[in-house]
């Protein structure tokens, strides 16, 4: 049976909210696009990231805490002093004076932004002089996420924007945060992903805000058993969570890089799988997840030994798919191992740790071009395995 409605009936129900009006009717508004950046904004947010990302050029991530320098400076016997991590990375960051085609930016641990070589220049200064991009770690570590199986968020965003805007001022250009997922048998749950996922994007934005270009880092851990294809797909799931975040939060995406594990199988895994087969499955994830507006990737290293960091890393570069970002490095441990180990915490060792770290420099910014050929004339670590069991920076 019909009803006949009056005129006032019709127009009140016309008014009511479409999602009141019966299921068949759902029609969700398009949110209104308030603009979050202006032109100049963009166009320096844009250029950084380039600048980075520019060929043959990666990242040189110094950006250990003081606890992780500790475990470094006790690997080679060396007290864990402001002073001596200074002298450390002084010889680092002189070291790129031989190999600045090859590191477009450095990323800073806070002490480290402020410190200063022998002579007294500023460390930021030293490393703009050669047209290098400070960067500058901002996350405050990792915290567990409760009522899942070990796993955890990344805390540091109260008072972000106030950092950021001291750290702009201060000379970084861009700056990094650290998410971290771990695979097992029921991990990662969605909430981690979704968790993780929408810290980034709130600390993106925070970034972008300030004119500070914001590496993304979901770092899906090497730990565990799992083969190619599970790391594959988990990687996949991670990083499309990830992109609908960014777009959810207005994320300038050209202004951005993604800092995202290579897809490997675990460390535990007894198969063993070649450097072709690594960089097909890392690709054909990107390449399903990553938006073509990013200007470029920079691999975590994520405890490969500095020789595999450089094979696999060439190997995607090489990899026969079509690329649209820059495919490069953004290495801690890969770029530092042979160089720390020559040192030693020796004066008279700093010329041949130099020569270690300019080494691997050359070699990453050769496989960053998909050109690097794997030399026997391996550095003091290069072939050791740098796996750290639930590695946390």
């Amino acid at each position: 049976h019909t009803h006949s409605l009056t005129h006032t009936e019709c127009s009140s129900r016309r008014r009511r909210p479409l999602h009141t009006q019966g299921r068949a009717q759902i029609r969700v508004r398009m949110p209104h696009q308030y603009p979050a950046f202006t032109t100049e904004q963009k166009k320096e947010l844009s250029s950084i990231a380039q600048r980075i990302v520019a060929p043959g050029k990666g990242i040189l991530a110094a950006d250990e805490s003081t606890g992780s320098m500790a475990k470094r400076m006790t690997s080679i016997g060396v007290e864990n002093t402001e002073e001596l991590r200074r002298y450390y990375r002084q010889i680092l960051f002189q070291g790129t004076e031989h190999v600045k085609g090859h590191i477009g930016g450095i990323i800073f641990f806070h002490e480290t932004l402020y410190q200063k070589t022998d002579d007294g220049t500023p460390f930021v200064k030293l490393i703009k002089d050669k047209g290098i991009i400070p960067g500058i770690k901002v996350d405050l570590g990792v915290v567990p996420l409760a009522g899942t199986n070990g796993e955890t968020t990344t805390q540091g965003l109260d008072g972000l924007n106030e950092r950021c805007a001291q750290y702009k001022k201060d000379g970084a250009d861009f700056a990094k945060w650290r998410c971290v997922l771990k695979i097992t048998d029921t991990t990662p749950s969605r909430l981690a992903i979704m968790e993780n996922a929408n810290v980034l994007a709130r600390y993106a934005s925070i970034c972008q805000q300030n004119g500070i270009v914001p590496i993304v880092e979901p770092e899906i851990l090497p730990d565990g058993t799992h083969d190619l294809k599970r790391c594959q797909y988990v990687t996949e799931k991670v990083l499309a969570a990830l992109y609908k975040a960014l777009s959810d939060h207005h994320i300038y995406l050209e202004g951005t890089l993604l800092k995202p594990n290579m897809v490997t199988p675990g460390h535990a895994c007894t198969q063993k799988y070649s450097a072709e087969e690594i960089a097909m499955a890392t690709v054909t994830a990107l390449r399903r997840t990553v938006p073509p507006a990013v200007p470029g990737v920079t691999f975590l290293s994520g405890g490969q030994s500095e020789e595999e960091a450089s094979i696999n890393l060439n190997a995607i570069n090489a990899c026969p798919l079509h690329k649209p970002w820059a495919l490069t490095f953004s290495y801690g441990r890969a770029l530092q191992a042979s160089a720390l180990k020559a040192w030693s915490g020796k004066k008279e060792q700093t010329k041949a740790a130099e020569a270690e770290f300019i080494k691997r420099a050359q070699a990453n910014g050769q496989a960053a071009l998909g050109k690097y050929a794997s030399s026997a004339k391996a550095g003091a670590a290069a072939g050791q395995s740098l796996f750290v069991a639930d590695h946390a920076y």
